[in-house]
């Protein structure tokens, strides 16, 4: 009797065992099943790898813009006349100088990033003393330009006093022009390794600095209106310092910069090959934006209609930061992948980033669209602007969603070196398709203002679906970089 009840018991705890083993199993599958559908939408891995690396340069990116605007924030509290001049220097810094040197930057994204992932590591010290000689030449040039800025603003119609006064401003900004090339070429140096969380303190600090320097030029010294243009350039060498400091110093970085080489004379010309188109990239697509801006200063109800423009460029201008981060965290994945012989991997990078880049674009777009009062009244006390901007914020919210996607997928061109490619594309798309689209509506069909911003909106458009074509119908390949030649082709992988 007790050994058939043992042998009862046995069974039944068997049983037990086997019903809970199922249970585990079925809790397993459903949760493996539940982490297949994740990954199916957004790899989390590379999602968390690429948002701790967008941060970083979103902060940089933020500090060293805030640079020039806090100077323009001096110069305004001395007078109208200062504030319209410094704002009017400002704007054409950026278009015909700031822009420029950016965009040359961006050979340094394919030949860095390509570089690294193949391991080729002596020559990204190289890659980059070629493209801040090509930075420095280039200064030297639109430094002459800026030398007549005056006649030129005057020719451009804009008023004789503010050109004056923009022109005396622009003479002080020149020393920082050549900083500023020399900076944004040891940014991709470092971006193109990973290297982010150092910039933000190498931007951050530079920037608190430049709040002192600049008041104490400002209002300390004889120099006034022209010291806040001089801190400019003042910070902006500190930022250099700061950078090529902690370049030199630091020891993870001894295989990628191994001193000044005469080497690097015989890649100029590689490196112009790719930084040429990629600051025609960028140029084009600034060139745009204040094209609308002139547009606008010439319809009826000027005053109003400028404002609502510059007040849509500089929210789409802001937006577009976080984009900046996500395509350089894309240009790095992209480039370092396809250097080390990894194109599928490249190419899921890419999709990561683009969901991500909308993900983030969504949020803002939610956020403008329920506070775009809040927003316009930062701007402006006008009831008729707010109420203006309100009706602009549908296009607005649909401008930002696309450049979200565009951005990406520039960057993605860069990694991959189709610069030459994506010009065409932002060509096309922004001056055969957009402004005439909202030279079009804005003047034509009297829509002004929402006129000219649907214009754009065709052009981002198109540019993010020609951008779209390009990366799925083009054949991802490398760079055939070489220690013992200049000589760089491409190669399929």
């Amino acid at each position: 009797m007790s050994a058939n009840s043992a042998r009862s018991s046995l069974d039944d705890s068997s049983l037990l065992a086997e019903v809970e083993e199922d249970g585990h199993e079925e809790e397993a599958a459903a949760g493996e099943r539940e982490d297949r559908w994740w990954r199916k939408v957004l790899d989390l891995e590379e999602a968390k790898h690429q948002v701790l690396y967008s941060l970083p340069m979103i902060l940089t990116n933020v500090s060293y813009y805030m640079i020039p605007v806090v100077s323009v924030m001096f110069a305004g509290h001395l007078g109208d006349l200062e504030l319209a001049g410094s704002n009017l220097a400002n704007s054409w810094a950026n278009v015909t100088g700031y822009a420029f040197m950016l965009g040359l930057s961006g050979a340094l994204e394919t030949l860095c990033g390509q570089g690294y992932g193949a391991k080729l590591y002596r020559m990204m010290g190289i890659y980059l003393q070629a493209s801040c000689i090509i930075s420095l030449f280039f200064s030297v040039l639109i430094s002459i330009f800026w030398f007549y800025t005056e006649p030129i603003l005057i020719l451009l119609r804009q008023d004789h006093q503010i050109s004056k006064s923009a022109a005396l401003y622009m003479r002080y900004l020149i020393p920082g022009l050549f900083a500023y090339g020399v900076l944004q070429n040891i940014l991709r140096f470092l971006q193109t390794q990973s290297v982010v969380v150092p910039l933000v303190f190498c931007s951050v600090l530079p920037l608190i600095a430049h709040v002192g320097v600049a008041y104490v030029l400002v209002h300390w010294t004889p120099l006034g209106f022209k010291g806040a243009a001089l801190a400019v350039s003042i910070s902006l060498w500190i930022a250099v310092l700061f950078l090529a400091g902690y370049m030199l110093l630091a020891k993870k970085f001894h295989k990628t910069w191994n001193g000044f080489s005469a080497e690097s004379l015989g890649h100029v010309f590689t490196n112009l090959k790719l930084a040429l188109p990629s600051a025609a990239m960028v140029c084009l697509e600034y060139w745009a934006f204040e094209l609308l801006v002139l547009l606008a200063g010439v319809m009826p109800n000027s005053e109003i209609t400028t404002s609502l423009i510059a007040m849509c460029v500089n929210t789409e201008a802001i937006a577009y930061m976080i984009t900046y981060g996500l395509s350089a965290a894309a240009s790095t994945r992209v480039s370092n992948e396809l250097g080390a012989g990894n194109p599928d991997r490249a190419k899921h990078a890419m999709a990561v980033t683009l969901k991500l880049s909308l993900f983030l674009a969504l949020i803002v777009v939610l956020a403008l669209g329920v506070g775009h009062n809040i927003w316009a009244g930062l701007f402006s006390d006008s009831s008729t602007v707010i109420e203006n901007f309100a009706s602009l914020t549908p296009f607005l919210l649909i401008s930002i969603v696309f450049d979200s996607i565009q951005g990406v997928l520039s960057g993605v061109a860069r990694g991959c070196g189709w610069q030459h490619l994506a010009v065409y594309a932002n060509l096309g798309t922004f001056y055969c398709i957009g402004m005439p689209i909202a030279l079009l509506l804005g003047f034509k069909l009297k829509l002004y203002a929402k006129g000219l911003w649907l214009g754009l909106i065709c052009g981002l458009c198109c540019q993010a679906g020609t951008l779209s074509l390009l990366t799925l119908r083009s054949k991802w390949t490398r760079m055939e970089l070489s220690e013992n030649t200049s000589k760089e082709n491409h190669v399929i992988v």
